[in-house]
């Protein structure tokens, strides 16, 4: 298990929420995860997870995501069965 990535899924389910992470770690994220990942407009990205669909919007003006789109990814993560305790049980040794 990645502690990279398990640092990362709590900053995202974290309140306050978190107003510091970026783009490519969200992707690298996903990735791990197993989720396809791919543009389908402009700054729109298209992400199948465990069989659950949803967009995901790049920022426009920096890599940072703003804490609004945090809250998205925290629920489409949720919605696909990603939360920081079903992924820490899920990858323990």
């Amino acid at each position: 298990m990645s502690h990279k990535h398990v640092y990362l899924i709590r900053a995202i389910f974290q309140n306050p929420i978190s107003g510091n992470i970026h783009w490519r770690e969200i992707e690298s994220l996903l990735h791990h995860l197993g989720a396809s990942v791919e543009p389908i407009q402009g700054a729109r990205f298209r992400v199948l997870l465990n069989g659950v669909e949803g967009i995901l919007h790049h920022p426009h003006h920096s890599n940072v995501f703003a804490k609004q789109d945090i809250k998205k990814l925290r629920q489409y993560l949720a919605s696909a069965g990603v939360t920081p305790s079903l992924y820490e049980e899920s990858h323990k040794n």
